[in-house]
Order: C-alpha cells, then structure tokens, then sequence
C-alpha cells in the first residue's frame, strides 16, 4: 500500500497533464524539477488546499510569461488582449482549482472525503515554499516545449 504522501504525489502526477489536456488544449510531461527561470515579470504561485481525512495543499510555481500564455488558451485571446493581472490570476487560481478537484475526487473514491479550499493566487520574484515539519512534500516538474512549471504538493501529518 502507498503512502499517503506517495498517493498524491503520483495523483498530481496524473492530474497535471489531464488538466492542461482538457482545460488549457496544452500538453505537459513530469520531468525532474529544475529551477524556474528567472522572469522579468515575476512568478505566480497558485493553490488549493484541502481538508478533511487528509489535509494539505496542491501550488503550482510558474513564470509569468507562462501564466500569461496559459490564460491566453484557457480564454480563447492573445497574450496581447490580457489586459490586466487579474486575468491571470482569475484564470490560474481555476487551473489550480481544477488541478486539486482532480486530486480530491481520487481521495474520495478511495474513502478519504475531503473539501477544497478557495483558491489562491499570488505574484513575486524569486519566491519558494517553506514547510513545517507537521508537512511532508513532493516537488514535481512539468514541461510543455516552451515553459516549465512545478506542482507542489504537502500533506499534513
């Protein structure tokens, strides 16, 4: 029997692509995370959290210029029509939605009911996760042919 860490760790693992396939038309692989470039525009941390017979947190960490050509698809314009960051916030807070629903859902067919949490969206430079100890986490790496991006996921134990 796996882990509950392990668990949803290969459940993002599942997650990640599935959504990017039917939300965004985009496809992602899992690769070893390696570093986010640097973005003159900052990077965007998304997440979800749920609670309940297991309780943590699902984040994404992408660049902006990524966040900005996600949004792009998932509303059917340009990069160029994004005309401000709310856009993309409201957009990649129902990716991360989307994402942790996706986990959820396993959780519970499996006998572990949870909630959701609302999601939440923030914008910074050079930003990273710190956990507690009461936290255990999986870092993953995801690539489409341009962009990278990492999901995160942190279980409280």
């Amino acid at each position: 029997m796996l882990e509950p860490i392990d668990q949803l760790e290969n459940l993002t693992r599942e997650a990640v692509p599935t959504v990017f396939d039917g939300m965004v038309s985009m496809h992602v692989v899992a690769e070893t995370p390696a570093p986010l470039p640097e973005d003159a525009s900052g990077h965007l941390l998304a997440s979800v959290g749920f609670t309940g017979d297991t309780t943590g947190i699902v984040f994404l960490s992408l660049s902006m210029t990524f966040a900005r050509v996600i949004t792009s698809q998932i509303l059917g314009i340009s990069v160029a029509e994004i005309d401000h960051d709310e856009m993309v916030a409201d957009a990649l807070g129902e990716l991360s939605n989307q994402i942790a629903g996706y986990v959820k859902s396993r959780l519970c067919t499996s006998g572990k009911a949870c909630m959701l949490t609302i999601p939440s969206v923030v914008r910074g430079q050079r930003m990273s996760l710190e956990h507690s100890s009461a936290f255990k986490c999986r870092v993953i790496g995801f690539r489409n042919s341009h962009h990278s991006l990492w999901a995160e996921v942190m279980l409280k134990t």
